[in-house]
């Protein structure tokens, strides 16, 4: 999946039938060597915390892709790193405030 970027934090996205969603990328991170990116869908009826984690990679031509993770370590791995990362945002804003 290519992104169009539409506005500077959203993103469109085609899907495999030709159907274009829009997301908000939220947050980008690194697990080892890869990159993710955050992104939660803006269409009516989707939950708020409905967020979707996919990789990051750059075709031979230099832009950015956005690839669905397909493999269940790779996934759990970025989850799990991804709520490291949150968890360690919150004690920050947590000692922040006393």
């Amino acid at each position: 999946m290519s992104p169009e970027e539409k506005d500077e934090d959203v993103l469109v996205l085609t899907d495999d039938d030709g159907v274009e969603h829009e997301f908000e990328l939220v947050d980008v991170f690194q697990v080892d060597d890869k990159e993710y990116a955050v992104l939660l869908p803006l269409e009516e009826g989707a939950e708020p915390d409905e967020a979707v984690i996919m990789r990051v990679e750059t075709d031979e031509n230099g832009e950015q892709l956005l690839i669905p993770i397909e493999d269940d370590e790779e996934f759990e791995q970025a989850v799990e790193a991804y709520d490291a990362l949150c968890s360690e945002e919150t004690d920050e804003e947590d000692e922040e405030d006393e």
